[in-house]
């Protein structure tokens, strides 16, 4: 029958090869015979046999040489192989399991034995075969999820904006480097109205298609008119953190563990004044015209942990020529290979370059430099670079 398993018996004298045959074949199973070890080695490639019972003493391969052949090849099946033998010595023995055997049997031994032996390998390759079969499955199932999260990924980097552009006076330069497939990263800049602009960071906690889901529906809801109807007092005044507080209360359900980290920021283009909110974000990074370096912000609470936070307004003027270059704490978190952390003084030291080396390379030249500390390391948190340069 094609699918009994099939059993080479190697074996040189004739006789008991021919007997072995027969006990095999009657107990359901399909018997190749082999002369030699040789011979045994050339049937394994041609039948894909799972057991292989071999005499210990043979021609051009003995047992244990045949043994240690077998072990060396790339199957896609295991063979288990029951060594017979008229030894009972030790050495062979330990020679034997070495080599690769899995079971022994004696020439002496009754056919109730050797049915026993086979029986027994039926059940290691029965189990066997039931691993692979779910190794495939699972294979197949994480294939395809791959294939989910890459669409995902896709459909989620559709959403970030491609920022280098200039607005009402500013130009902008990002970049964004995701640690996975999908990212529990966002971030904006557009104008509010002819004079103002809106700018904002968002690093949701956590990895994976959750945080990336978060992160996605919070980009839908900071828009143009969010920060028209939620950032601005009554009289029109900019009050950034009112729009934290508003989206805290949003993101503060008592059953949902979700929370992020938000910079955000409101800046008269005319002026250069910038209003701003730190919600646990890294403090952003602001470098003037001649090279000044100056770290923003203490740090702030993050978003949707705890109701009815406080959240507080700070200010920074831009002046002609200056930068404000925020990043997600993924450059500061960077780890080399003595897992020592980049550093905001690193950071700081890049971004002083930017007067020399302008403000579209910047971004670049930050993921460059995380690269060069990280070597293969891969980076554990997404990575947002968000740069405003008033020209």
């Amino acid at each position: 029958m094609p699918d009994r398993i099939k059993i080479i018996v190697a074996e040189d004298n004739p006789i008991q090869r021919e007997y072995l045959a027969v006990l095999i074949r009657k107990l359901g199973y399909n018997p190749i015979p082999a002369e030699d070890g040789a011979e045994a080695l050339r049937l394994l490639h041609s039948t894909n046999a799972q057991i292989i019972i071999s005499d210990f003493e043979m021609p051009n391969l003995n047992g244990i040489e045949l043994t240690r052949e077998v072990r060396k090849l790339t199957l896609d099946h295991y063979v288990h192989i029951i060594m017979i033998t008229g030894m009972n010595d030790d050495d062979f023995w330990r020679e034997a399991m070495e080599a690769g055997a899995d079971d022994f049997l004696s020439k002496s031994s009754s056919p109730a034995m050797l049915k026993a032996r086979i029986r027994a390998a039926t059940r290691l390759i029965h189990h066997a075969m039931e691993l692979a079969a779910q190794t495939r499955a699972l294979k197949d199932s994480h294939a395809r999820i791959n294939e989910d999260l890459l669409a995902a990924a896709n459909a989620q980097r559709q959403l970030l904006p491609d920022q280098r552009n200039d607005f009402l006076g500013f130009k902008i330069a990002s970049a964004f480097v995701p640690s996975s497939f999908v990212s529990g990263d966002m971030f904006g800049c557009f104008p509010v109205d002819e004079r103002t602009l809106g700018i904002y960071t968002v690093d949701v906690s956590g990895h994976g298609v959750h945080a990336s889901l978060l992160s996605v529906a919070i980009g839908h809801l900071i828009t143009p008119e969010f920060f028209r109807t939620k950032a601005f007092t009554p009289d029109g005044h900019p009050d950034p953190a009112a729009l934290v507080a508003d989206l805290n209360q949003r993101f503060s359900g008592a059953d949902n563990d979700d929370y992020f980290t938000m910079f955000t920021g409101v800046i008269d283009t005319q002026t250069g004044h910038l209003t701003y909110c730190q919600a646990g974000a890294p403090s952003p990074i602001y470098v003037d015209q001649a090279g000044k370096i100056l770290c923003i912000g203490e740090g702030g609470f993050p978003v949707g942990m705890l109701p009815d936070l406080a959240f507080e307004n700070a200010f920074l003027t831009i002046g002609t020529g200056g930068t404000l270059v925020l990043c997600s704490d993924a450059a500061l978190e960077a780890e080399n290979k003595q897992r020592e952390a980049f550093g905001q003084d690193r950071l700081k030291g890049i971004v002083a370059t930017k007067p020399q080396t302008g403000l579209t390379k910047l971004p670049d030249d930050i993921i460059m430099a995380l690269s060069a500390w990280s070597g293969e390391k891969a980076l554990e948190d997404d990575l947002t670079i968000l740069a405003l340069e008033r020209t």
